[in-house]
């Protein structure tokens, strides 16, 4: 039988720099999109689809990330005494989502190596990997939609998305096969090429920030060596790993935002902001007003 998944990792170790000066003093994970953290949306898409411990990678000046999660006892009692019962749930869900456990990351030595740091708090089962700067709307979670295709093939899986163009060349593209019955959704990996140049590009199917893994990639990743700048890539311990087990992608359903880029973070804004129905009318109205 397939180990169900229950640890979700999330690296949260890097500094952010494309957002300076913003986030010389606050983590990048912590930049609200309207008013709820990067990070909490990854966390919460985790929890929905049935993972109960979050695992959260961290570096030097990361500490607003643990407090964000923990309790916060006197901003509790001042709402509880000033009557402000619907931001007192809100923030009592925050500290009660899931068990949290955190990780030091001591240099940030590529996002293989903060999986690796991680390996003694997951342990010997499968376990899945969200980068909080993919925020994925979709109805139904893109991690649990990963999470049906490991139930029945017990294999790591890729979330993937289609990119067609030039922009391909900034992400790790595989080389696959489709699944036969699958409608085009799922393919079984045969190699994965990491920022191909455009033309060299082995398909459209760029994998994005959602993963659920073996424990088998941990013997690949402290056994790779380290590539460009010295960081240890997933995506090599994925293709070591593919040498022994099967690796799926998964065409994800579902909408993704970039908010690790600017336009994207800002075009998330926007977008999530019109769909909430304190927000949506009014700034709807406004942008038709905005003179371009």
């Amino acid at each position: 039988m397939t180990m169900k998944v229950r640890k979700a990792v999330f690296p949260a170790a890097g500094l952010g720099t494309r957002f300076l000066p913003a986030t010389k003093a606050q983590p990048k994970e912590m930049l609200p999109l309207v008013d709820k953290p990067i990070i909490q949306y990854g966390v919460e898409e985790a929890m929905a689809s049935g993972c109960d411990q979050i695992i959260i990678v961290t570096g030097r000046g990361k500490q607003a990330i643990e407090d964000h999660f923990d309790v916060s006892y006197e901003l509790e009692k001042m709402l509880e005494e000033r009557k402000k019962t619907d931001l007192l749930q809100i923030v009592r869900h925050i500290s009660e989502m899931s068990h949290l456990a955190y990780v030091r990351q001591k240099e940030a030595l590529g996002l293989g190596h903060a999986v690796l740091t991680a390996r003694e708090l997951v342990g010997n089962e499968p376990f899945a990997v969200l980068l909080a700067d993919d925020v994925i709307d979709s109805p139904v979670p893109c991690l649990q939609q990963l999470l049906e295709v490991h139930k029945k093939t017990g294999a790591s899986v890729l979330a993937v998305q289609k990119i067609d163009g030039p922009s391909i060349s900034a992400y790790g593209v595989l080389k696959a096969k489709p699944v036969e019955g699958s409608n085009g959704k799922l393919f079984e990996v045969e190699d994965l090429v990491e920022k191909p140049k455009y033309e060299q590009a082995p398909s459209n199917l760029a994998v994005i920030g959602r993963y659920v893994l073996t424990p088998g990639i941990f013997q690949e990743l402290e056994n790779i060596q380290a590539g460009a700048g010295g960081e240890l890539q997933l995506t090599d311990g994925l293709k070591s790993l593919l040498k022994k087990e099967k690796i799926y992608g998964c065409v994800f359903e579902g909408k993704r935002h970039d908010t690790g880029d600017k336009l994207g973070f800002l075009k998330a804004t926007v977008e999530f902001a019109l769909k909430r129905e304190d927000l949506g009318a009014p700034l709807r109205q406004f942008l038709k007003e905005l003179d371009f």
